[in-house]
């Protein structure tokens, strides 16, 4: 009997749930799109998977891995949805939650909106014990002051409990103490220890990233043992992993004890997703653009590789604010993330201007031309009008668009209110959709002391091809390549996505003092550990690398940068690694004045599973037709519109052009040409300012 050679990628988004087949056995492909059910998401996966498998022919006993991502967690806490959760920690830091860095955001907003903690002041007990900065108890755990604080919990309801002691990432056993007696009095109530979560340096952030997990747990621990539960009872055999925030994958054991690590997971895929097919292309320097139906994510990738972070800020309440949400110690991959999808609502402000997003309809009700009860335009409604979309060819032609609602809503809610016509409300809705996401990427890229003109674009999600040719205009990108199967390409990211783990150990030290026979202690117990998970997740024995990485200062800096490290450490060659980094960052290198270390981290990560490649081998006989499409060059006038499948490799064709395929639509302007190259990804190249 052969064993299974199946693996299904599932990527559960705002609007859309995404499906990607991959049988090895046959070195194929398939992929699958169903709207997404937000009031049980397990069921648009389960109703998926039994038609995908339908279609290949094969059934669950043959799929040997499921890999699964989510904005759950990150909607959960957006939407301030989750448990109802307490915290205890040390005393005198009881309302550090409210503190946080004591910073402003922005200086001069008189009425200044803070992020409010996840748990209030009421549910937060502080208890008396103290460990100092070099890990030395000072203060016994006062284990009856526990005891009380676990009562007055029971008694105001909570569904979890956080626990957050000062320096307990150097020594945790004031923690574990405080996890066993709430135990005794809370059985069965999930405790999240911060010196499990994020066991580094900061403790405002620890306490946050403590209180998410346990403000996710109950929904997410409920979620994922119930669909693990009825994916077996379908007859799946093999594992269902998750993705994680930082592009890894693990099992569903250790996503359920530590959900905050699936914060980012959907992005992370998609990320994922764009190295890989950016390997294929041979394109190493880009802009990854996912843009599905809620939000759009742009990754900056250099080298085949995106950069990776330490901090993520969840919920932020000013999107482009960076100190206005919620900060987490997770590991993730860095990248922007905006409300600006398919589903984003246009409406006029009070001001009587014309605004887009963030607000989204998702797929309940979701945008008007779905003709499931929604009522204002969005993004994909007005696509349609510009004729981007076809009506009949939505989704393959599986699901038909209602053109003469989208007219009457827009002509109700924007036309008529801003004096214009439907076709300029429209026209409008794309321009300011496609500015805010240049704006973003923009601001994005300078950060990190890039010029965007340097790179190209690859763009995928079910809108991210309709928006692609637009953006690169505005940020004079010379090209871009949507990649096969381009409206399902996170959950192709899925199956890409090697087993992976991020471990750190904290401490503050100057580097002169530095004991090095712990610190390859501290690695060496790292390694064993992150080995032990990686196995688990389905690694190979011995079959795994590391990468190290040290958190870095000059003595008296508040921030630190993050240093690659040699193999071989001392204090000499961790001193150069760290003025490169600096140098590299900052354009100086200082010397002379006394360095720092905070945290040591190690990545380690087994080998990338591989896939079948989408080939291209169209008869030519490609063009389907002309239909009306807009642009800002041509006004509304006729364009060819082309069949994907049927492009021939090499074979170069001029803009204007629409080109369709099942899961998403690409629009190439009059300025372009595009062509098929032998990967089955479309390569279109823009003259002009953009070249």
């Amino acid at each position: 009997m052969s064993s299974p050679s199946v693996r299904i990628g599932v990527d559960v988004g705002g609007t859309f749930t995404d499906f990607v087949l991959v049988d090895e056995a046959r070195s194929r492909v398939l992929t699958g799109k169903r709207l997404t059910t937000p009031d049980d998401p397990g069921r648009a996966i389960l109703e998926g998977l039994d038609r995908l498998l339908a279609e290949a022919g094969v059934g669950i006993g043959d799929v040997r891995q499921i890999v699964h991502g989510t904005t759950l967690v990150t909607n959960i806490v957006i939407e301030r949805k989750g448990a109802r959760i307490g915290l205890i920690t040390t005393r005198g830091f009881r309302d550090s939650l409210e503190m946080g860095r004591e910073m402003r955001y922005d200086l001069y907003d008189l009425f200044l909106e803070k992020p409010e903690p996840l748990v209030p002041r009421p549910r937060r007990h502080a208890v008396t014990q103290r460990h100092d900065a070099h890990g030395t108890e000072r203060l016994a755990l006062a284990e009856h002051e526990v005891r009380d604080a676990a009562r007055a919990l029971k008694a105001q309801g909570v569904e979890a409990v956080a626990v957050c002691f000062l320096h307990s990432y150097l020594d945790a056993s004031h923690e574990r103490r405080a996890a066993a007696i709430l135990a005794e009095e809370l059985p069965g109530l999930p405790v999240t220890l911060s010196s499990d979560v994020a066991p580094e340096i900061r403790e405002y952030e620890r306490a946050n990233t403590a209180c998410v997990n346990a403000y996710v747990t109950p929904l997410m621990d409920r979620y994922l043992a119930v669909l693990e539960a009825a994916l077996k009872a379908k007859g799946l055999g093999g594992p269902l992993h998750l993705m994680l925030s930082a592009g890894g994958i693990a099992t569903v054991g250790y996503s359920r004890a530590n959900p905050v690590q699936l914060i980012e997971s959907g992005p992370a895929a998609g990320a994922t997703a764009a190295m890989h097919h950016g390997r294929i292309a041979g394109v190493a320097d880009m802009i990854s653009f996912d843009m599905g139906g809620t939000t759009a994510k742009m990754c900056l990738i250099e080298k085949g590789e995106a950069e990776h972070a330490s901090v993520f800020e969840a919920a932020r309440v000013r999107r482009f604010r960076k100190g206005s949400g919620l900060p987490l110690k997770v590991p993730v991959i860095d990248l922007i993330e905006i409300g600006a999808g398919g589903g984003s609502i246009a409406q006029v402000s009070a001001m009587g201007l014309l605004t887009v997003g963030p607000e989204s309809a998702g797929s309940v009700p979701g945008p008007v031309c779905y003709a499931r009860g929604g009522t204002h335009p969005t993004v994909t409604d007005a696509d349609l009008l510009l004729g981007y979309l076809s009506p009949e060819y939505f989704l393959g032609g599986e699901m038909a668009l209602d053109r003469g609602a989208v007219e009457r809503a827009m002509e109700e809610h924007l036309a008529k209110p801003l004096g214009i016509t439907v076709l300029e409300a429209a026209a409008g809705i794309h321009a300011i959709v496609n500015e805010n996401m240049a704006a973003a990427t923009r601001m994005y890229v300078a950060e990190k002391g890039r010029d965007p003109r340097r790179y190209a674009m690859l763009a995928f999600g079910g809108a991210g091809p309709v928006h692609a040719y637009g953006l690169a205009k505005l940020l004079k990108l010379p090209r871009v390549i949507v990649p096969a199967g381009a409206g399902v390409a996170s959950a192709l990211g899925f199956l890409v996505a090697a087993p992976a783990i991020d471990l750190v150990r904290s401490g503050v030290q100057r580097l002169n003092a530095v004991e090095w026979s712990g610190v390859a202690q501290k690695f060496a117990a790292m390694e064993a550990e992150a080995r032990s998970m990686l196995e688990d997740a389905g690694a190979a024995p011995g079959d795994v690398t590391f990468r190290r990485s040290v958190d870095m200062r000059y003595a008296g800096q508040g921030f630190d940068i993050a240093v690659p490290l040699p193999d071989a450490i001392d204090a000499a060659s961790v001193e150069a690694a760290f003025l490169d980094t600096y140098q590299r960052l900052f354009d100086r290198r200082i010397t002379g004045v006394p360095m720092e270390v905070l945290s040591w981290r190690l990545n380690a990560t087994a080998s990338r599973p591989s896939v079948p490649e989408s080939s291209a081998a169209g008869d030519g006989q490609s063009l389907k037709g002309e239909r009306p499409v807009w642009f800002p060059e041509t006004g509304m006038a006729p364009c060819r519109v082309h069949d994907r499948y049927r492009l021939r490799p090499g074979e170069r064709h001029a803009g204007p052009a629409v080109v369709e395929e099942r899961e998403s639509t690409i629009v190439i302007g009059p300025d372009a040409t595009f062509m098929a190259d032998s990967h089955g990804n479309i390569i279109i190249d823009l003259a002009g300012d953009a070249a």
